[in-house]
């Protein structure tokens, strides 16, 4: 199954753009532009289920646990956040009993329906795109795939990647588990033991739609071909599942 945490910019009028001006409430630090395009195009090639949010991560960063001072930021790289500044314990416990609780419950739900509808657990893809300058840094990854203590998926994802896809794939980049990133694979993923990976794309590569739908495919079949490998050594059969989805 797929999720897209950072899918949407938007903001309810209620939360005044939590101070930013409309450009940067619509910037990078609001959300992951493009990933949505290439959840959804990958969700119908590989008939599998997607949950995405639908709304801005700056309310909340639905990648990051509640303790973490990254979960409603004041400061998102270079942008100051004054609509998160000096928030009291109750209007954080707010945004988390409203925001975050909710979509964790779906993805939980939604990995339970899966396992429950095609008889195995499974694997669990973020995915995500970042911002080709940070910082006033150029990157030059393109293509991040990010993994924690399990690596099974990811490593056959990079092994594979060359004869897939045109973006240069590395491990870990242009984020590492040190940075706090990968919250949902090890909340759904570690205790279930489902093979799991976090897909970042530089989001210059995806603005388009016809672009995302292109690197969708591409990612695709790496993702199914590395699946199959899996399957090969572990000698179990890979079955279809129902179609089913689930946006949030």
């Amino acid at each position: 199954m797929l999720v897209c945490e950072h899918a949407s910019p938007f903001m309810p009028e209620v939360f005044g753009r939590l101070g930013l001006d409309e450009e940067s409430a619509s910037a990078h630090i609001a959300w992951d532009p493009g990933a949505l395009d290439v959840a959804k195009a990958m969700s119908e090639a590989l008939n599998a289920p997607l949950v995405a949010a639908n709304y801005s991560r700056l309310l909340y960063d639905l990648n990051r646990p509640p303790e973490a001072a990254t979960a409603m930021p004041e400061r998102s790289e270079t942008y100051d956040v004054p609509g998160n500044r000096d928030l009291d314990d109750a209007a954080k416990q707010e945004r988390i009993a409203a925001l975050y609780h909710p979509f964790h419950a779906l993805v939980a739900a939604t990995i339970e329906d899966v396992q429950k509808r095609s008889g195995q657990a499974p694997a669990l893809v973020t995915i995500h795109s970042f911002t080709p300058v940070y910082f006033g840094q150029r990157r030059e990854t393109e293509l991040g795939i990010l993994f924690d203590a399990d690596d099974r998926l990811a490593m056959r994802m990079l092994e594979r990647a060359p004869g897939f896809t045109r973006l240069r794939a590395e491990p870990n980049q242009p984020y590492s588990p040190a940075d706090g990133v990968l919250h949902t694979l090890e909340m759904h993923g570690a205790e279930k033991n489902l093979p799991r990976a976090m897909l970042e794309i530089r989001n210059d590569l995806i603005a388009m739609k016809a672009a995302a739908d292109q690197v969708a495919g591409e990612l695709a079949r790496l993702f199914a071909e590395a699946m199959a490998i899996m399957h090969l050594e572990t000698g179990r059969p890979s079955r279809p599942v129902p179609k089913a989805r689930a946006v949030w």
